[in-house]
C-alpha cells in the first residue's frame, strides 16, 4: 500500500485539476449534461413517485419546483444579464461591427426555428403557442461539446458562439416579457417601477457598493413575481442597473474591479454548478412509460425537434453566408464554412432555456412531456452532428500543417 508523497503534492495535483474543472467556462455544461441524463433515469426508474412527488411539494407559497423555477433561475437571468450589458459595454460585443456576424446569425437562428415550428403546428392552434421553444441555444451545453474537441477548434469560432449566444439569450428574454407574460397586477407593477427607479438612481449617483442593489433586487423579484411578469426577468432588470464602472483605486485601464464584474464573477461557479443543473434535474426527468412512436412523430414534439436541428442550422449558417457573400462580413479567423456549419449545428442544443420556455407556454403535463421529447431528441441529434462535423473538419485543418 502505498502512501502520499510527504510534500502532498497527489493532493495539490487533485486540488489545482479541480481548480481548473471549475474554472473552464464549459465544465457548468458538462455537469449540466450529467444532471440531465440523471433526471431522466430518475424518472424512468422505481424512484420516479418520489421524484415528481418532492418536485410537487410545497415549501411555503410556492413548490419546489416554483423555488426552482422562479428563485433560484432569477440568479441565472441576473448573471445572464449582467453577461449581456458588459459585452455589449466593453466586450465582444461593444461595437456595431462586432455585433453585425454574430448578431444577424443569432436573428436567423431565431426567425427560422420558429417558422419550422409554426409549419408542423399550423392545424393545432393551442400547440402554436409553443412557437419559441426551438428558438433559444443553451450556451453552456454547446461551450461544453466544444470543450471536446481541444485545440480542433478555433477560439475565434468559441468566440463567435458565445457572443450569438449572449444575444439569443437578450431574444429569448424579449420574448419571455412580451409573449409569456399573465394578467398583469398593476399595483405590483406599478411598485415594481418604483423599485427599479430607485436601482437607476443608485447607478446614476455611482452607488459601487452592491448590498443596496442586492436588497433592492430581492424587493423586486417579489413584485414582479405578484405582477404577472416572469419573476426570473427581475434579474435582468436589476443586471442592467448594476454599474460598469471602476471602484476608486481600481486601475484606469481596466473595470475588473466594478460592481458588475465582482457580482458576475461571484455568480459565475453557483449558476453553472448549482443553480442550473438543479434545474436541470428538476426539469428533464420525463417518463418513457406508455410512449410510442406516434408520440415521438406528433405535430408539436417534431416541430421542436426539427426547428432545433434543421432551423438552427438553416438560420445562422445561411445568414452568415449572406453577409459573407454580400462583403459585409468575413467568416470567424481561421474557420472553414464546414466548422462554421459544425458550430451552426451547436446552436440547435436548446436545453435550459428551451424548457424555460416550454414550461411557460403549456400547463399541461402531457403537453410539457412532448416538449422535453422534442428538445432532448433535438439537443441530442444537434449535439452529437456538430462535434462529428467539427472532429473531422478539424483533423481536415491540422493534417496539411
Amino acid at each position: 500500500m502505498s502512501s502520499s508523497p510527504p510534500d502532498g503534492r497527489k493532493g495539490g495535483r487533485t486540488n489545482a485539476t479541480l481548480r481548473q474543472f471549475l474554472d473552464n467556462e464549459a465544465s457548468g455544461g458538462l455537469v449540466l449534461m450529467v444532471a440531465a441524463v440523471l433526471a431522466i433515469i430518475t424518472a424512468n426508474s422505481p424512484l420516479a413517485a418520489t421524484y415528481f412527488a418532492a418536485l410537487h411539494a410545497y415549501i411555503g407559497p410556492l413548490s419546489l419546483h416554483h423555488w426552482v423555477n422562479d428563485a433560484l433561475m432569477a440568479a441565472f437571468f441576473l448573471l445572464v444579464g449582467l453577461e449581456i450589458k458588459r459585452e455589449m459595454l466593453d466586450g465582444q460585443l461593444s461595437s456595431w461591427s462586432r455585433r453585425l456576424l454574430p448578431g444577424a446569425a443569432a436573428a436567423g437562428g431565431m426567425i427560422v426555428p420558429a417558422l419550422i415550428y409554426i409549419a408542423f403546428n399550423l392545424e393545432h392552434p393551442l400547440a402554436l403557442r409553443g412557437w419559441a421553444i426551438p428558438t433559444a441555444t443553451d450556451i453552456a451545453f454547446a461551450l461544453g461539446v466544444l470543450s471536446l474537441l481541444g485545440p480542433r477548434v478555433p477560439a475565434s469560432l468559441k468566440i463567435f458562439l458565445a457572443a450569438l449566444a449572449i444575444i439569443d439569450d437578450l431574444g429569448a428574454v424579449l420574448v419571455i416579457a412580451l409573449f409569456y407574460t399573465a394578467e398583469l397586477n398593476l399595483y405590483a407593477l406599478g411598485s415594481a417601477v418604483v423599485v427599479v427607479a430607485a436601482l437607476a438612481a443608485l447607478n446614476q449617483r455611482a452607488v459601487t457598493r452592491l448590498s443596496p442593489y442586492l436588497l433592492l433586487g430581492a424587493v423586486l423579484w417579489l413584485l414582479v413575481l405578484m405582477s404577472g411578469i416572469h419573476a426570473t426577468l427581475a434579474g435582468v432588470i436589476l443586471a442592467l442597473t448594476i454599474p460598469l464602472k471602476r471602484t476608486p483605486g481600481a486601475p484606469e485601464a481596466s473595470h475588473a474591479d466594478s460592481p458588475l464584474h465582482k457580482l458576475e464573477h461571484a455568480l459565475h461557479k453557483p449558476v453553472a454548478f448549482m443553480i442550473v443543473p438543479i434545474f436541470g434535474f428538476a426539469n428533464a426527468g420525463v417518463s418513457f412509460a406508455g410512449v410510442t412512436p406516434a408520440v415521438l412523430l406528433e405535430p408539436l414534439t417534431l416541430g421542436v425537434a426539427t426547428g432545433l436541428v434543421f432551423g438552427k442550422v438553416i438560420g445562422v449558417l445561411g445568414s452568415v453566408a449572406l453577409l459573407v457573400k454580400a462583403g459585409l462580413a468575413d467568416l470567424p479567423a481561421r474557420a472553414s464554412w464546414s466548422q462554421t456549419t459544425g458550430v451552426a449545428l451547436l446552436c440547435g442544443i436548446g436545453f435550459t432555456m428551451s424548457l424555460f420556455i416550454g414550461l411557460l407556454a403549456f400547463d399541461d403535463p402531457a403537453l410539457q412531456d412532448r416538449v422535453k421529447f422534442g428538445i432532448l431528441a433535438g439537443s441530442l441529434v444537434a449535439g452529437l452532428g456538430g462535434y462529428i462535423i467539427l472532429s473531422v473538419s478539424g483533423r481536415r485543418v491540422a493534417r496539411p500543417a
